[in-house]
């Protein structure tokens, strides 16, 4: 058995990329996507003559570029719908990271284009920041029916206003919270010691003893030993690199994730002020959500310049 058919037994597998290819090769249950992978996604020949037709469509009825990036993630989510039997994830953009209102009505724009191509919104989940703005819209959202999947998560307060707003899912990063702490101690942790691994466990450890609906995806990954290490997790979004290692490989997998053990305990739910003081106490998760916020902001704008330039092209 492969090590990727192993780890099927203890989590539900997401593919972390827009890549239809690949998605179709290693048949995940659900996909997610954000602004770098859809980024990604523009430069890959099989997705030209879709790019094209929004393009062409949007010369006549678009005249933000935002929108027009809009349009071309839920047309390749609306692809990905098509081949995966779970459900697509589709980012507001980090630019309303901070206005839970903007960030509600994104979501409803981006719901109605999918709704319009025939794909419910139950197989939707709109993608927001882990921002107190955030979660405030995803607490909306999720009480007219629109789920969520909360992401740049990197920190207990982020994780606990996420399940008392009653989020659908979130996604705690692995590698990002590793990385910060290997280039700040300049030490290499064991998967058992990997302090990205650690603390989403300790969020499924949470999500467990709290009694919380909220689905805890892991994402963010840097290696197959920290995917193997969470074992257990509810879900793993894994990217096709990582994918390819584990169907590589064969052995045993066991999880590593006990949630059925956990002591039941009662969390206070946050205020905002709660919230963000706890989460300005981590210097790590203030750190890596503001990067994190930088760096999709980044990549949007990037994609808003190459579409720009493939219009004038056109023109």
């Amino acid at each position: 058995m492969s090590l990727l058919d192993g780890l099927r037994e203890h989590s539900l597998v997401v593919a972390d990329t827009g890549d239809l290819d690949a998605i179709k090769r290693y048949q995940p249950q659900d996909a997610t996507t954000n602004p770098s992978l859809i980024l990604k996604a523009f430069e890959l020949p099989r997705y030209q003559e879709l790019i094209d037709k929004v393009l062409a469509e949007s010369c006549s009825d678009e005249s933000d570029l935002s929108r027009i990036v809009d349009q071309l993630s839920v047309a390749i989510g609306g692809q990905i719908a098509n081949v995966v039997p779970g459900r697509i994830s589709t980012e507001v953009s980090a630019h309303l990271s901070f206005n839970t209102q903007a960030s509600i009505h994104k979501a409803y724009e981006l719901i109605e284009r999918y709704e319009k191509m025939g794909i419910n919104r139950s197989r939707v989940l709109i993608k927001l920041a882990s921002t107190w703005e955030g979660i405030r819209a995803a607490q909306q959202l999720e009480r007219e029916g629109i789920n969520c999947n909360l992401t740049l998560l990197f920190s207990d307060a982020q994780a606990q206003a996420c399940f008392d707003a009653g989020v659908y899912l979130i996604s705690p990063f692995v590698g990002r919270v590793s990385d910060w702490y290997q280039k700040t101690t300049g030490e290499q942790f064991t998967p058992e010691e990997d302090p990205g691994v650690l603390f989403v466990k300790g969020i499924c450890e949470r999500a467990a003893a709290g009694h919380y609906d909220t689905v805890v995806m892991g994402a963010s990954f840097r290696t197959t030993d920290q995917v193997l290490a969470l074992a257990g997790c509810h879900r793993l979004t894994i990217s096709p690199a990582l994918l390819e290692q584990l169907d590589s490989m064969e052995g045993e997998v066991a999880s590593k994730i006990q949630q059925k053990t956990v002591t039941r305990k009662a969390f206070t739910p946050l205020s905002e002020a709660g919230f963000r003081w706890q989460h300005n106490q981590d210097a790590m998760a203030n750190e890596m959500l503001a990067d994190g916020i930088r760096r999709f902001a980044s990549d949007q704008q990037t994609l808003e310049s190459l579409i720009a330039q493939r219009l004038t092209a056109r023109a």
